[in-house]
């Protein structure tokens, strides 16, 4: 179980006009604005929900999955996953989750991806029987037999991503953190991961919260919508509810359309 109260984060943003005179100011005279990335963000998600979490840039889908997975630490509120406090119970809660960002890397660069494996294998002390169970599997699933040998840098993006899927459940983890899983990548790669994903929840019971504007990710994958804009919860539904509110049969012309009647866009 997930479950955030009244969470609010604020970052301080320095601020200042082009050209050298300003710079030398900043020296002696700093300006900031305050940013509210999260303003009382509040919601539950059950054990083996598929949700997404969408909403336009900057609308502080980021800032929420890190506060969930422990890499932030929020101004106020509550937030529980599973008994743990993500921030304060940080080593215990990172063996139960997988992330995966899809504009970073938890594999390294220059190694083999099964080096990478298996470094992630002894930092998160997976016995080894259930290591190479876990990664039959997922080699399987993913279709990974010719790339484990391959160093990271040397594969196109939609194999990297296949592998950073991959690495992020090679520990069995309770809960599954999407962010913008396929970018950037092609038609046969996003249908093979959303088929993972699916196969992933329906028979390992895994929660998964997926942040995209990929709507047809949503819609292949997330009965459930929580819509964020302005670092507050504005809709917490279906996508028949996304469609009714935006005014169109359409998935990604509601959600452009609810955007723009909510002033968020």
């Amino acid at each position: 179980m997930i479950e955030m109260q009244h969470i609010r984060k604020t970052y301080r943003v320095m601020r200042r006009s082009a050209g050298f005179k300003e710079a030398c100011r900043q020296l002696f005279r700093r300006e900031h604005d305050e940013i509210r990335a999260l303003d009382d963000v509040s919601f539950a998600i059950g054990d083996g929900e598929i949700v997404s979490y969408m909403g336009p840039n900057g609308a502080g889908k980021s800032s929420t999955i890190k506060i969930l997975s422990g890499i932030l630490t929020p101004d106020s509120g509550h937030c529980v996953i599973d008994g743990l406090v993500p921030w304060k119970d940080r080593m215990k809660h990172v063996a139960r989750i997988g992330v995966v960002f899809g504009q970073r890397s938890q594999l390294w660069w220059d190694i083999p991806v099964i080096d990478s494996f298996e470094l992630l294998r002894d930092i998160y002390r997976v016995d080894q029987r259930r290591y190479e169970q876990n990664l039959d599997e997922l080699t399987a699933l993913l279709q990974l037999e010719e790339l484990l040998r391959t160093p990271t840098r040397q594969l196109s993006l939609g194999q990297r991503m296949r592998c950073e899927i991959a690495a992020s459940l090679i520990h069995n983890p309770r809960i599954l953190f999407l962010d913008e899983p396929t970018i950037g990548l092609d038609a046969v790669s996003k249908l093979a991961v959303r088929d993972f994903v699916k196969k992933q929840n329906r028979e390992h019971g895994t929660t998964v919260i997926l942040t995209t504007h990929d709507m047809q990710d949503i819609a292949a994958l997330a009965e459930r919508v929580i819509l964020i804009g302005r670092g507050r919860i504005l809709l917490d539904g279906t996508l028949d509810d996304i469609c009714r509110e935006g005014g169109s049969g359409d998935l990604e012309q509601a959600a452009a359309g609810l955007y723009r009647k909510l002033d968020i866009a």
